[in-house]
């Protein structure tokens, strides 16, 4: 299916951070606003139908790109070239543990943007797989209100350490604890015996406690919204986005 197919109903543009780094970003919608960030391979058709239920629920969505061709299907082929892309990317971290990924910084000043624009208590962020632990670290900016992690994956569980590591500074993890402590959860949902996710979410309910709402599901999958998409764990996404952002 080609690009213009996938993302037809989508507002093509591009955000520009202060450090001059820019992206580009698919839009549609009215009312507050939601960032929602792919996995690998891309901004596939499946993450831009996930992105069009939260369009539907009465939300303005962005939807990054941060890596692959938006608009191409998941595959092999593609998830080849995603992770060549990111693997050599200064972007991203992959492997490194207590440390934010790069990227982050250019999140947060596109949730700034969309919150200026849509108001509100402030926005969600969404991400999964690979961009899973980004909500994370964007909520370290109180534009974020919902942060929402889908099988967080990264660093990639090579050894214990890895596995349980939230790809987060140790100020950057400080900060999430000060806001998820003052009344800003975190929800994360994942598939019980995913390999991929590690041990973070064990993580989270150390560091959180009762801030981190954890969703297991039953079973092996891993993409929770897209590839082993689960109704129930979309619905609990749109009525947490819809509780933390229509509360003001």
């Amino acid at each position: 299916m080609a690009t213009t197919q996938v993302l037809e109903r989508w507002t093509a543009g591009e955000h520009t951070d202060e450090d001059g780094t820019t992206h580009p970003i698919y839009r549609q919608g009215t009312g507050p606003g939601v960032i929602v960030i792919h996995e690998i391979p891309g901004l596939t058709p499946k993450v831009a139908a996930f992105g069009q239920e939260v369009v539907d629920a009465g939300f303005t969505v962005v939807m990054p790109s941060l890596f692959g061709t938006p608009g191409a299907p998941f595959g092999p082929v593609a998830i080849a070239r995603a992770m060549a892309q990111v693997c050599v990317s200064r972007e991203f971290t992959k492997l490194a543990t207590r440390q934010t990924t790069p990227v982050a910084g250019w999140l947060r000043s596109l949730a700034r943007s969309l919150h200026a624009e849509t108001g509100g208590p402030g926005v969600g962020a969404l991400g999964m797989c690979f961009t899973g632990g980004f909500a994370l670290a964007m909520m370290v900016d109180e534009a974020v209100a919902a942060p929402v992690l889908c099988q967080p994956s990264v660093p990639f569980t090579v050894g214990r350490a890895r596995s349980a590591d939230l790809n987060l500074s140790p100020a950057d993890l400080d900060a999430v604890k000060r806001r998820a402590g003052s009344g800003c959860p975190v929800l994360g949902v994942q598939y019980a015996s995913d390999p991929l996710t590690g041990t973070r979410f064990d993580t989270l309910d150390r560091e959180l406690g009762p801030a981190f709402l954890r969703v297991d599901l039953p079973g092996k999958g891993h993409s929770v919204v897209t590839e082993q998409r689960d109704q129930g764990a979309v619905d609990r996404i749109l009525g947490f986005l819809d509780e933390r952002l229509r509360s003001a």
